[in-house]
């Protein structure tokens, strides 16, 4: 995704550096197992979870031990409004918000083909006939529209066919892949794996690793907030290695 926004930016002679700050930050809070485990820790965290807040305190609180980073408001104003829903401050927050967009769809379209959950046939004509026929030319000419669209503009934007087409492509996806029966039964058995860890570390904070405890003793955090701090920074290999390791018996273990 960084290298698209990068290259939007750089065509429309924005701010590349910060273009990239923004991309290469917007997604660290994603949790084990996507948006399924994002879901899950919303609903069991007292205060809520989202992954673009995550994202920011990531860099403002978690990093360097409790330190943060030195990130400008721009960068943080930038991660924290990439969702669909964001009103980022600056242009190049719109192109990377823009450019989230574009990434995933098609990151999921090449995963679900390769997965053979589809093939690129089945996406309907009223969409392809817009975007192309492959991941190649529908970046090509989302790209490409944007930035003819942009260009000595006061905002980022796609043209309305490109845009429409865009969004009824991400509508397809969800009824068809995000919605599938197999992938649905996998999201739930996710979702229990990080509820069971969130129930053992509330119960076993002196499990965590030292640098979350020093957040409880000495920034004086809740548990729930450090627990989901935790969780959230595990990738799925991890967090199913910390479940088997927690709760199957040893000569279980494949």
């Amino acid at each position: 995704m960084a290298q698209i926004a990068r290259t939007i930016a750089g065509a429309l002679k924005m701010n590349e550096s910060l273009t990239e700050a923004i991309a290469l930050g917007h997604d660290l809070g994603h949790t084990p197992f996507g948006h399924s485990g994002e879901y899950i820790l919303n609903e069991i965290c007292p205060d809520g979870f989202s992954h673009y807040r995550q994202s920011v305190r990531i860099v403002e609180v978690l990093e360097k031990k409790g330190k943060g980073l030195n990130l400008t408001k721009e960068v943080r104003d930038g991660i924290l409004n990439h969702r669909t829903a964001g009103s980022p401050a600056t242009l190049e927050g719109n192109i990377v918000r823009l450019s989230d967009k574009i990434a995933y769809i098609n990151h999921d379209i090449d995963d679900a083909i390769r997965g053979r959950i589809i093939s690129e046939r089945d996406i309907p004509a009223e969409f392809s006939d817009i975007l192309g026929n492959s991941v190649k030319e529908r970046l090509n000419i989302m790209i490409h529209d944007i930035i003819g669209n942009s260009l000595n503009r006061p905002q980022i934007v796609m043209s309305a066919d490109v845009e429409q087409a865009m969004k009824g492509l991400r509508q397809w996806m969800f009824d068809n892949v995000y919605c599938n029966p197999a992938a649905k039964g996998e999201e739930g058995r996710a979702q229990q794996l990080i509820l069971r860890l969130y129930e053992y570390y509330m119960k076993h904070t002196d499990s965590l690793p030292e640098e979350y405890l020093v957040m409880m003793e000495h920034r004086q955090e809740k548990k729930e907030r450090v627990v989901c701090d935790y969780i959230a920074g595990m990738s799925d290999r991890y967090a199913i290695d910390q479940f088997e390791e927690l709760f199957l018996p040893k000569a279980w273990k494949v």
